[in-house]
């Protein structure tokens, strides 16, 4: 064998474990889900409508659902110094519906109050993907500690049960 060949060769393997190290796989316009996060759930939009301290939130979320032995049950909206101002139950997983958004309030807040929304698991607890802002400004991709208001978890109302 040549020197040459022998050059072309490891080349050619070089190329090769370079190609698969970074993922060539991946196709231009696909794309993960924005949970990269394990077993939590994470926010990935919120909406509003209604009038001052009389919102309605519509909140996507995304999470690793896999029945009513995990799935999201809860999203929420707290202060910023973790107080609870609103959560929205969910009575049952979407394992099927992946993100998902769904609608709560009356949430008496004012237009410029800075709030953090964020979603719930029965088995892991708190994601820390969340999102922050107000009404007036809009609201934002935001992460919170893992520990931020974490004594919310046990915090009325709570979920009774899970359909499916």
């Amino acid at each position: 064998m040549t020197t040459t060949s022998i050059f072309n060769n490891n080349f050619a393997l070089l190329l090769f474990s370079i190609l698969i190290s970074c993922g060539s796989s991946s196709e231009a316009g696909t794309s993960q889900p924005p949970n990269q996060t394990g077993e939590k759930a994470a926010v990935v939009s919120v909406t509003t409508s209604g009038n001052e301290n009389a919102y309605r939130f519509s909140v996507g979320i995304q999470s690793p659902d896999k029945g009513c032995n995990q799935y999201a049950n809860w999203w929420e909206v707290v202060t910023e110094d973790g107080h609870l101002i609103f959560r929205r139950i969910l009575g049952h997983s979407h394992v099927n519906e992946q993100p998902f958004v769904r609608s709560g309030g009356t949430i008496d807040i004012a237009k410029d109050e800075v709030v953090i929304i964020r979603a719930h698991m029965n088995t892991s607890g708190y994601g820390v993907k969340t999102f922050k802002g107000s009404v007036a400004n809009g609201f934002a991709p935001f992460t919170t500690g893992s520990d931020f208001a974490s004594e919310l978890a046990s915090q009325q109302p709570l979920p009774s049960s899970c359909a499916f």
